[in-house]
This record gives structure tokens, sequence and C-alpha cells, in this order.
């Protein structure tokens, strides 16, 4: 029990960071009467290169940041909490794997914001918890998907002021995160119909006397 307070308490950390960050920036850009927009990635365009470290960072108003807010920080909880190992490493791959996509393949406008994370980490954590088979993880990703208003809709162009370039971005990377680190993570996860079976094997398999 101590083990798993002080494993949960590690996940919190750096998602609370970069939340407070979230939240600092657009705090920063009220104060100060300014906005950040063109700092997001812009496609196909050197000086939109910046965007790949900053647009994560910067969101179009309040609303845009308090949707963002809570499933980044779920998400990225349940990441550092099931994949300590490789937890960072996830992160920022699907943080830079999607923005150098949406570079590559966005429409010529300025995209900001953490929807393409958030996608990311929602498609890895869905898929490795298929692939690994453990249950708390698609559930997990499941209540956030329905939570965060039917995620898949945002994966088509219904509303041009919304980057769904950076959505389906954020998905591919996370999906191809989940098969490149298919072998790292939780084991899966044990049901008591799998421990019968297993039960029931090594009955059937043991020795006997002739």
């Amino acid at each position: 029990m101590e083990e798993d307070k002080k494993r949960f308490i590690y996940s919190l950390v750096f998602p609370g960071v970069f939340l407070l960050i979230l939240w600092a920036v657009k705090f920063y850009e009220f104060s100060m009467e300014v906005s950040f927009v063109e700092e997001g990635v812009y496609p196909r365009k050197f000086s939109g290169l910046k965007g790949l470290l900053l647009s994560p960072l910067i969101h179009g108003d309040w609303k845009h940041l308090i949707d963002n807010s809570m499933p980044v920080l779920l998400l990225s909880v349940a990441l550092f909490y099931f994949y300590r190992d490789i937890a960072y490493k996830i992160w920022f791959l699907i943080y830079f794997i999607g923005g150098i996509l949406l570079w590559g393949v966005g429409r010529q406008a300025y995209h900001i914001g953490a929807s393409g994370l958030i996608y990311g980490l929602a498609a890895f954590l869905f898929l490795s918890g298929v692939i690994r088979k453990v249950r708390s993880l698609m559930a997990i990703s499941l209540l956030v998907v329905f939570w965060y208003g039917s995620m898949v809709w945002g994966l088509l162009p219904f509303d041009f002021k919304v980057s769904f370039e950076a959505h389906i971005t954020g998905v591919v990377a996370g999906v191809v995160l989940a098969f490149v680190y298919r072998h790292e993570g939780p084991e899966p996860e044990r049901s008591s119909l799998d421990e019968e079976e297993e039960e029931d094997s090594e009955w059937g398999t043991g020795s006997r006397d002739e």
C-alpha cells in the first residue's frame, strides 16, 4: 500500500508541473494582453517549427485550456503510473512526433493546444492496454475518451477552427509507440478464470504413478 502511494505521488509530479505551465502561459497572455497564437505550429514553414516545442503550451482562450486541462492531467498520470520506466520517453515522443507529423501534413494555419498530446496519450494507453491485456488501462482511456466529448469526432473535419490534423497525428504517434513498446509496461492482469484454467492445466499435466 505504501509503495502504491509513493508510486501515485511520483506519477503526479511531472503532469502537475506541465499543467501549471499551461496555466502560467495563459495567465501571462491574459495579464500582459498578448497572444502567443503565432508561436504555434505552422505547417511547412521554417518559422513554424518553433511550434513543435511551444504549440501544446498555447491555448486560444480559457475554455480551450479548461477543456484540455483535466484530460491531459489524467492521461499523463496514468502513463507515469503504469509505465514508470519509460513514461518520460513515451510522453516526449508523442509530444514531438505528433508535432512533426502535424508540421508536415497540417493546413496552412497556426495549430495550438494540447489536444494532439491528449489524443496521442489516449491512443497509446488504450492500444497498449489491449496489446498487454491490461483492463485498467483500457478503462481509463475509454473513460477519458467519453468524458472528453466523443474524441473520435475530433478526428473528422467538422469544424475547421479545430485542428483535427493535430488529433490525427497525435493518434498516429500513440498507435506507433504502442506497437514499438508493446513488450514494455505493466504485466497483463490475471482474472480468476485465468487462474482456474492454470490450476486445471497443472492438474492435467502432473506426473502419476503407473
